[in-house]
């Protein structure tokens, strides 16, 4: 089941799944009728008998229990993700963000769910945004399940990822529609953000699922690029306006923050922040065995930001990796 599902990320990863992972049924539960209506409508035959979809909202845990009945995996990416909607409507954002993971997890341990996999944003690593402190409160939510799970048997586990490329409400669209204007705004000649597909998403995503013990935030290695260049790959001809920074917003984003550090360890194209609490498994056992390559602890002052990271994509990368999900979103 995928809370959400009617997304970006929910409509990518149902495609994954049907194709490549065959389930017996894949629940879609969201709130809008219309937007499920027409995900179901651009669905294949062998999809459409496969997914099912619930119009529920993550506030209602009766509901929830409900969907999940005879659910053996949850995805969680229902959210409220507006950061100037969120800092207007401050509980709002803490109904769903906060109150809804909680009675996600309410639900996943009634009804006996095996997986539990909630998804997580930069934002939540040192808030400086109310959406950014719902989120880190939701994923410390879901860590701590795993402490009064029981003997259920069910794992909790997050993934945190940076800005999605072509997801409803990012740069890259916005500033393709306003190509024609030849003016592209810029907040800040000097900003720079984590770039991650919805392919690159969804595969990180199905990975963990495979990998997860139960407690661990995986965080994947993916490249930044600088918004400046981001315009420059849209259209080299634009001018830029300089508009400034919205309330809330970071001029760089960070997925790990220095003290973090203490807990996080290295997997070679990902890595995991290991949870404070004695999580239920053995951490060396869990660093030699969880992954494919041996986890190593990072070093004393790490930290994991788009400013400073070791890869940046190109303004020609950016360009072709632009008309390639502009290919695969709109054809």
């Amino acid at each position: 089941m995928i809370t959400g599902g009617t997304g970006s990320f929910g409509k990518r990863f149902v495609e994954e799944v049907v194709t490549h992972h065959n389930p017996n049924k894949v629940i879609i539960y969201s709130r809008d009728e219309m937007k499920q209506y027409e995900f179901e409508q651009a669905l294949d035959n062998n999809a459409k008998e496969k997914v099912r979809f619930f119009i529920g909202d993550v506030r209602d845990r009766q509901r929830l229990i409900t969907a999940m009945n005879q659910v053996d995996i949850v995805i969680h990416a229902a959210a409220l993700k507006h950061v100037p909607a969120a800092e207007y409507n401050p509980f709002e954002a803490v109904q769903t963000n906060v109150v809804g993971a909680q009675n996600v997890i309410d639900a996943a341990m009634t009804t006996g769910v095996q997986k539990v996999i909630s998804l997580s944003t930069d934002k939540a690593a040192a808030p400086i945004n109310l959406y950014g402190a719902t989120k880190l409160t939701s994923d410390k939510l879901f860590i701590s399940a795993n402490q009064y799970a029981g003997g259920r048997g069910i794992k909790f586990s997050v993934v945190r990822y940076g800005n999605v490329m072509f997801s409803r409400g990012s740069v890259v669209p916005f500033f393709v529609k306003r190509k024609a204007s030849g003016v592209l705004p810029i907040t800040d000649a000097r900003m720079t953000r984590f770039s991650i597909t919805l392919d690159e998403g969804v595969e990180f995503v199905c990975r963990c699922l495979d990998r997860m013990w139960g407690g661990e935030l995986f965080v994947p290695k993916i490249p930044s690029y600088r918004i400046a260049d981001v315009a420059e790959a849209v259209d080299p001809n634009c001018n830029m306006e300089i508009v400034g920074m919205r309330p809330g917003e970071k001029l760089h984003e960070e997925m790990i923050t220095e003290t973090d550090a203490f807990n996080t360890a290295d997997f070679g194209d990902y890595y995991v922040i290991l949870p404070t609490a004695a999580p239920s498994w053995d951490v060396e056992q869990f660093l030699l065995e969880s992954g494919v390559r041996v986890g190593h602890r990072v070093a004393e002052g790490f930290r994991y930001t788009s400013v400073n990271n070791d890869r940046f994509l190109s303004v020609h990368e950016l360009r072709r990796l632009i008309e390639r999900e502009m290919e695969r979103n709109m054809g």
